[in-house]
């Protein structure tokens, strides 16, 4: 069937911008238009792109980069101090408790958990961001701490020691990657403040609980958080098209 050469085929933002262009319109005037025109297109993705994507990867590879070299942050010290001088019994037993919700007490279940809800809800593009976000942050950080190699602070003798490697922090990255999923899920909803004003604090005293145990560095928890952002992110485009779809646009199966 041949189509009517009459039916004009829909036009984008920027070719509707074009058209409006007068005669008497200066290049600067064009151009302005087009930028608007894009911006309200796509201002949303290139938001993610610059905030969720490219500003915390590049934090993350200057972090790197000095632990790669075996090179002291002048900051790692200093805080750590900070935090011990905080100790007392009180807050020994708050952020042993905040340590354990942000990772096997409390975040680790409660990523199956938003998985497997998901995924009976029908919700399966949701779910299947969930479950790549969420398990290829865990990866990725296991494999961080092998390749980097860092050894744990040892200032002090810690209430709670860990074993394994310190870079990048997997309670920080754990923490901010549920955090990241949650408020861009919720982001298109009514619940988006709800779940920055829970999860932006939860992330931030399980950091925090990391230092005043004395078992990782700030920097540790920096990347942590850096590399996580831009992992869930990256996820997050790739699943829904580069911000063109939205979570919970159309049920999906």
């Amino acid at each position: 069937m041949s189509e009517d050469p009459r039916v004009a085929p829909p036009r984008s933002d920027e070719q509707r911008a074009a058209r409006r262009r007068g005669p008497g319109d200066s290049a600067l005037e064009q151009e302005a238009r087009f930028g608007a025109a894009l911006l309200r297109r796509h201002g949303w993705t290139l938001l993610l792109v610059f905030a969720g994507l490219l500003l915390p990867l590049w934090a993350f590879a200057e972090l790197a980069e000095e632990i790669h070299r075996q090179e002291a942050i002048v900051f790692d010290v200093p805080v750590l101090e900070y935090a011990h001088g905080l100790s007392r019994q009180s807050l020994d037993l708050f952020f042993s408790v905040i340590a354990k919700l942000g990772y096997q007490w409390g975040v680790v279940p409660f990523d199956i958990v938003l998985v497997i809800a998901l995924t009976a809800l029908r919700r399966f593009r949701e779910a299947s961001y969930a479950a790549i976000a969420l398990g290829g942050s865990g990866l990725l950080n296991i494999a961080a701490k092998q390749f980097f190699a860092r050894e744990r602070p040892s200032l002090w003798e810690s209430i709670a020691p860990e074993h394994n490697y310190s870079f990048p922090s997997g309670h920080a990255m754990g923490s901010m990657t549920l955090a990241a999923v949650l408020i861009l899920l919720c982001w298109p909803t009514r619940w988006r403040w709800a779940a920055i004003g829970l999860m932006v604090p939860f992330t931030v005293l399980v950091g925090f609980s990391r230092l005043y145990l004395g078992v990782h560095f700030p920097s540790d928890i920096l990347a942590g958080w850096a590399v996580a952002t831009a992992w869930t992110v990256a996820v997050y485009l790739l699943v829904y098209r580069g911000g063109l779809r939205r979570p919970w646009q159309a049920r999906e199966g």
